[in-house]
């Protein structure tokens, strides 16, 4: 098999799976279940964990997760949710070195499965894995009515082991994603950054917007923000890439509604230091380094424009 790096690290291909119909060299592995939405430091200690019975088993390891997410579908008004999307959080479980991933579609079908089916089919016989690793509080099947100790009650019969690692915590607080919404929600972004041990950061595709920045002598690019969590409005130091491409470029962003221009949808707009060109339709990766300041109405023009210019100051001087 064909190896790339990433940095000096070499790394295999992800194999990605839409059914839980995996081959034959992909069953007795490890498998982690769950949405892994943002992978950070607490995820990151279990796929460690993972790795070290992987080398000590000389087993692969694998991810069961499902789109959309359950909380998403089983709340249709819930639209702005996500810490990652998909394509980010298979990047980053490549990086943590794993083999195989399957992203099976939640729907009514697969919600109404009862749990016991659940093991003996789809883990059973379908996925056939040595370890299951799960947190404590993991629910499945019809109305969540499976947990952690039905899968336990199974584990010689389908001749698995589960592991419940212990959740880490950071000043007696569980590191989760719940936690890592909050602080975003809240403007701080600086722990947020640090529990996922890298910038948060939004993918999307640059849209043709009302060209209010050009007008007033400052150029954006307009992304819609899809699903992704809904961060504290306001005004971020930014770095962007397009999307298959490292070459980042510095830039200050807002996020938020316009007041000013009265605005009705949220909107992310970037402005690229040092940059001329036709982004429309392009797709880039806005990682988000500092919160400066709560977005507000201006009077004027002329108001927003000095506010912009003290801004850009900061956002310049950031790392």
């Amino acid at each position: 098999m064909q190896l790339y790096s990433i940095g000096v690290k070499m790394v295999r291909p992800i194999k990605l799976y839409k059914s839980f119909d995996i081959k034959d060299h992909h069953k007795r592995s490890i498998i982690l279940i769950g949405n892994f939405d943002g992978l950070h430091l607490g995820h990151q200690k279990l796929f460690k964990l993972a790795n070290k019975y992987k080398k000590k088993f000389y087993s692969k390891t694998g991810v069961l997760t499902f789109e959309p997410m359950p909380k998403m579908f089983f709340n249709p008004n819930l639209k702005n949710f996500r810490l990652s999307n998909l394509s980010q959080k298979i990047e980053n479980l490549e990086k943590l070195n794993v083999d195989f991933v399957i992203t099976k579609k939640f729907n009514l079908r697969i919600s109404k499965t009862k749990s016991i089916i659940f093991i003996k089919e789809t883990l059973g016989k379908k996925l056939n894995p040595k370890f299951i690793f799960v947190s404590n509080n993991f629910r499945f099947g019809n109305n969540r009515e499976g947990n952690v100790k039905e899968l336990i009650k199974y584990e010689k019969l389908h001749k698995y082991k589960i592991i419940k690692p212990q959740p880490l915590k950071i000043k007696k607080k569980i590191i989760s994603s719940t936690l890592i919404r909050k602080f975003l929600q809240n403007g701080k972004l600086n722990k947020v950054n640090k529990l996922l041990k890298r910038n948060w950061s939004i993918d999307g595709k640059v849209q043709k917007g009302r060209q209010l920045g050009k007008k007033i002598g400052f150029p954006t690019a307009n992304i819609d923000i899809k699903d992704y969590i809904l961060p504290k409005t306001g005004v971020y130091a930014v770095k962007v890439k397009k999307i298959k491409d490292s070459n980042y470029m510095k830039g200050i962003a807002n996020l938020g509604y316009r007041p000013t221009f009265n605005g009705k949808k949220i909107l992310l707009e970037v402005h690229l230091f040092n940059f001329s060109g036709n982004l429309y339709n392009k797709h880039l990766r806005v990682e988000f380094l500092k919160f400066i300041r709560a977005e507000k109405k201006f009077k004027n023009i002329n108001q927003l424009k000095k506010q912009i210019n003290v801004d850009l100051l900061v956002a310049k001087k950031t790392k």
